[in-house]
């Protein structure tokens, strides 16, 4: 993955997460920023969603 330098006058810091999606032809490039003086982890936020994510599946994803 490259190493993105995203620093603009109304985000002078570099992102917290860099994902590449590639649909097709195109690149999808998203890039995500977490509060500086936050008290959860990364690690913290992504429990919260797969969580979130397995609560809304109702069906297994594999085949029976």
């Amino acid at each position: 993955m490259a190493d993105y330098e995203q620093t603009t006058k109304t985000n002078p810091r570099r992102p917290d997460c860099v994902t590449e999606i590639r649909m097709g032809n195109s690149v999808l490039v998203v890039s995500g920023f977490f509060k500086k003086d936050t008290t959860t982890t990364a690690a913290d936020k992504m429990a919260r969603v797969l969580e979130a994510e397995a609560a809304a599946t109702q069906e297994p994803t594999y085949p029976v």
